[in-house]
């Protein structure tokens, strides 16, 4: 008896044959089209060696190798593999997936998992690589004021400071996983976008990969959130000793709590923000904005910010061009998702609007950063090392960037090639970032 089995080139079931149905224990019509072949893997063999096993296939045509599998109940399986290339176009056209031929074998076939794969395992779920969305904007407040002059920032309390809302970060990526789940909007989602195995959409997968239980999913997130109280708690106690006042205290914890708020009500229900049509985006907007700015400088100023201050301000004003940014990661990412997350009311501006219209959002919020940021020309001009001509002509650039990024977006919104989309998407908000972290500080000028 024989499995064969078919994907695409994201590892999405287009076929299985009757052999495949008994010996994996799934019917075709809980697979074909709703599923990934990974379902059938232990997650630390997806992780560790699928990758492998298809560049194989690809270099030489076939990979022949033995591993373990699970059944449907749970049950191992020891089988010989064969994996080979498909192109259903024919073979001068683009390859559209793989083929896969199981046969069950009696040897017990033990895979050893090595201990870089336990650290990728880590970074898969909790999405490490998106707290740059974070930590950056978190720099250019700390060249903000290196800019302005020596002395005006603490550095032991930004390394604190960074290191309590990476991890304040990583907890909510995790809650928004175990909600997600949960709810059954993971479930539902089969048109997420992972290219090569990276988390862009659809959460992090690591529970359907069965890297984590559900369970334990949220103790993850709970130590998480609660190692970074610790770190706030330092912080607190060194904002204090560095300013001599508790203003700067009160208003880092006002921030940090509201930044926790949104964060874990995103998904979390009652509130389910990201649910009630645009407020998550806002959420988003603020938690990763204007917010993550101002609290940035209450935590690391050696000066005491009065509240409503010129100071005040301008950290939030700094803010915003980075949360219209950041908040496009999440609307671009939204379109793959869509269908599932109507079908469990996760009510966002995509769904709301519909794809074809909720596209133009895209352009809208592209435009509010650029805006808000070119309006900071004048405003940072105080600074000692700020050239105004680069920043409008870097600005000018990173902008005609978004716009070919838009462009993608008016034309692949129904597409799976809309990935190389949400991934430029990324790597903008990166870009502004560090373009934001030199032109604020161009002391070697």
């Amino acid at each position: 008896m024989k499995s064969v089995i078919t994907c695409d080139m994201e590892g999405r079931v287009l076929t299985m044959n009757n052999g495949a149905e008994q010996i994996f224990g799934y019917k075709k019509e809980e697979i074909i089209g709703k599923k990934r072949v990974s379902i059938f893997s232990p997650g630390e063999i997806v992780i560790q060696n699928v990758g492998n096993w298809l560049a194989t296939a690809d270099k030489f045509g076939e990979f022949i190798g033995k591993t373990y599998f699970l059944k449907k109940d749970g049950t191992k399986i020891n089988a010989k593999i064969r994996i080979t290339p498909l192109f259903g176009n024919g073979k001068d056209k683009p390859q559209t997936g793989y083929c896969g031929e199981t046969v069950l074998i009696d040897e017990k076939v033990d895979v050893s998992i090595n201990f870089l794969t336990k650290i990728i395992k880590g970074v898969a779920i909790t999405r490490v690589p998106f707290t740059s969305a974070s930590i950056f904007p978190m720099l250019a407040i700390a060249a903000y004021y290196a800019g302005l002059g020596d002395g005006l920032f603490s550095v032991t309390n930004l390394l604190l400071a960074i290191f309590g809302v990476l991890l304040l970060h990583l907890s909510s990526n995790v809650f928004n996983d175990y909600f997600d789940v949960s709810d059954g909007t993971d479930e539902a989602n089969n048109e997420y976008f992972q290219p090569a195995g990276a988390a862009i959409t659809g959460g992090s997968r690591a529970i359907e990969l069965g890297i984590i239980t559900l369970e334990k999913t949220k103790t993850v997130a709970l130590s998480l959130l609660f190692s970074s109280l610790i770190i706030a708690g330092f912080l607190f106690y060194n904002i204090f000793n560095v300013t001599g006042a508790t203003s700067n205290v009160e208003g880092a914890l006002a921030v940090g709590l509201s930044g926790l708020f949104l964060g874990y009500f995103y998904t979390a229900r009652p509130l389910r923000l990201v649910a009630r049509r645009g407020l998550g985006e806002l959420a988003i907007f603020f938690a990763f904005g204007p917010l993550l700015t101002l609290g940035t400088g209450y935590a690391i100023s050696t000066e005491t910010i009065e509240f409503l201050s010129s100071e005040f301000y301008m950290l939030l004003s700094l803010g915003i061009p980075f949360g219209f940014l950041t908040t496009n990661i999440l609307y671009i990412n939204q379109f793959p998702d869509a269908v599932s997350d109507a079908s469990t009311g996760k009510n966002h501006l995509v769904v709301t609007f519909g794809k074809k219209a909720a596209r133009w959002g895209y352009l809208i919020i592209l435009s509010l950063a650029f805006y808000s940021s070119v309006y900071l020309n004048n405003l940072l001009n105080v600074h000692e090392n700020f050239n105004s001509n680069i920043f409008l002509v870097g600005n000018a650039l990173l902008y005609l960037f978004g716009l070919s990024i838009f462009m993608k977006l008016l034309k692949n919104y129904e597409k799976r090639e809309l990935v190389n989309a949400n991934i430029q998407t990324i790597v903008l908000q990166t870009l502004f970032c560090i373009f934001y972290i030199i032109s604020l500080n161009l002391f070697f000028i």
